[in-house]
């Protein structure tokens, strides 16, 4: 049959298409180019799952939502390799999305700054630069993420006089001090600064959006910022600065993304929020209140995204439940509240020690439902895995990574940001256990069915070129989450046998370490890696 293709400017929406299947010619019809490249993937989909021979039909579609995107954290330990950037690149291209965020604290290789990013591996300009190109004809913005007022400890630990808190400050997480500081602080030579960071970093973005972070900015009200939070207010002193951001911003002819919770702390400042800018409202659980915090940024008239998560981080396997309810509610109430855009998340906390199969029912389902909620909030997502990701015909990978995030609920014991599998590996049987709530029978029942998700190892057939690696690593994911339960049982035990435990957790070691390196940079690998050798001390 034969192939044609066509542009209707006038007929169908920006980004949507039109495809005409008959039989003896397909017409592929877009809004503008990138509803072409979208019709042909919708297209190539088709014919891997039915074959060369089509039914006769006609598909007309359009996104929800504009702005389509994937943020992933490359600064807590993992920088993937440029060859596992550009496999996401394709992947996300695949599923429709059209935004790409690196998140980044320290790693970009600022040529002044040797000291901060040393041993990080990070990105150079000239690796962005290719990026963002090879983004770009695969119609996805690569937008500038560089977090420039909180989570800047490695900034404020080389230049002290820039730290709002530099011997730490109390943390409202745990309410412990921290040992050294973790914000600039929000003065006139913090800008200065940041003004010299952003005229290297922003010219290797085509892009003309940056998101500039200001998350999570827990230590103002401490250290220096007291006296002007004292006369201003927390809030004062947070927007103040943020518009001194904006101002930078601008001035390198950018547009300012920003994450949202500190504002919404307030949110009767939002109205002073510098024109133009765009609001990252995030959250991470199945109940996060879009609703409510979609409403305020609506009525202000500030543009915003929704931005949940995949709920991947310290959880070793996945919260697959949770990552599925808390991408749905982002999906209708961002739409509800006429959110600008849809960002998926995912983060690294504590050593980024999940794999990459545990995101990808995040990275899939945030597809469905940002590209139209209506007609996909029931899709079969373990179907679509082993399509799009796995390639595995018989279903065993899909189903797995998906059941394998849903095995922490048998604990009996669900946590925010968070899974008790998590909580339990990282415990090192010196302090008291953690979440002593959990049953015993209930974590014997959690132990058995890794145990029985194990057995499904041998059917896992993911023909993609990174298979062998995909089994391997939802074997080490499992091993983790089986090792953490183990360690509180034996605890509970009237004699504790260690040898058991020291022998498992030093081959989950060496399998991690391996692992590591088959996607990721060498820089990062030392942090992550220290965090299970610190839990096998108690072992030795």
């Amino acid at each position: 049959g034969i192939l044609t293709l066509d542009l209707d400017h006038r007929h169908i929406p920006a980004q949507g298409y039109r495809i005409e299947i008959a039989t003896s010619c397909i017409q592929l019809t877009g809004g503008d180019e990138a509803g072409l490249f979208y019709a042909l993937q919708t297209l190539r989909q088709l014919i891997t799952a039915a074959g060369l021979v089509l039914p006769e039909m006609v598909i007309e579609d359009h996104p929800d939502f504009a702005e389509r995107g994937v943020m992933l954290d490359i600064s807590r330990c993992k920088v993937p390799t440029m060859e596992a950037l550009s496999s996401y690149v394709d992947l996300f291209a695949s599923l429709k999305y059209n935004q790409l965020q690196l998140y980044t604290e320290h790693t970009f290789a600022f040529a002044a700054h040797e000291a901060v990013w040393y041993d990080a591996s990070p990105m150079t300009a000239e690796q962005v630069l290719a990026l963002d190109e090879y983004c770009r004809r695969r119609y996805i913005q690569l937008v500038p993420n560089f977090n420039s007022f909180g989570h800047a400890a490695r900034w404020v630990r080389e230049y002290p006089d820039l730290a709002n808190c530099p011997h730490g400050a109390i943390c409202p997480w745990g309410n412990y001090r921290t040992t050294e500081g973790n914000s600039f602080k929000p003065n006139a030579a913090s800008l200065r600064f940041l003004d010299s960071l952003y005229a290297e970093f922003l010219p290797n973005f085509q892009s003309r959006m940056f998101n500039v972070g200001c998350d999570e900015t827990w230590e103002l009200g401490q250290g220096w910022s007291k006296p002007l939070c004292d006369k201003k207010g927390v809030t004062g002193v947070y927007v103040d600065f943020l518009k001194g951001i904006d101002r930078l911003v601008q001035k390198h002819g950018r547009k300012t993304m920003f994450w949202g919770d500190i504002i919404l702390r307030e949110p009767e400042f939002i109205r002073n929020l510098p024109e133009d800018i765009i609001a990252l409202n995030w959250g991470y659980e199945a109940n996060h209140p879009f609703d409510k915090e979609g409403a305020n940024f609506s009525r202000s008239g500030v543009p915003f995204y929704v931005c949940p998560g995949t709920s991947s981080w310290n959880s070793l396997v996945g919260r697959t439940n949770n990552c599925i309810a808390n991408l749905k509610s982002a999906a209708t109430n961002g739409a509800l509240h006429g959110a600008a855009g849809y960002l998926v998340t995912d983060w690294g906390d504590g050593g980024h020690h999940q794999y990459q199969p545990f995101s990808y029912p995040g990275y899939l389902a945030g597809a469905c439902y940002s590209w139209c909620a209506a007609t996909n909030l029931d899709s079969d997502i373990v179907a679509g895995m082993n399509q799009v990701m796995f390639a595995d015909r018989g279903g065993a990978t899909g189903r797995l990574a998906w059941e394998l995030g849903n095995v922490h609920e048998l604990t009996g014991v669900l946590r925010s940001n968070s899974s008790t599998l998590n909580g339990f590996l990282f415990w090192n049987m010196a302090d008291k256990p953690p979440y002593p709530e959990a049953k015993t029978a209930n974590l014997r029942k959690a132990v058995a069915r890794l145990n029985e998700l194990e057995q499904s190892l041998v059917d896992c057939r993911p023909m993609a070129s990174d298979g062998p690696i995909v089994v391997k690593e939802l074997a080490n994911g499992l091993a983790m989450a089986r090792h953490g339960l183990r360690r509180i049982l034996a605890s509970r035990g009237k004699t504790v046998n260690l040898r058991p435990l020291r022998h498992e957790l030093q081959h989950i070691i060496s399998q991690h370490e391996t692992l590591w390196m088959a996607r990721n940079r060498h820089g990062g690998l030392h942090d992550s890696s220290e965090r299970l050798r610190t839990a096998l001390k108690p072992l030795l």
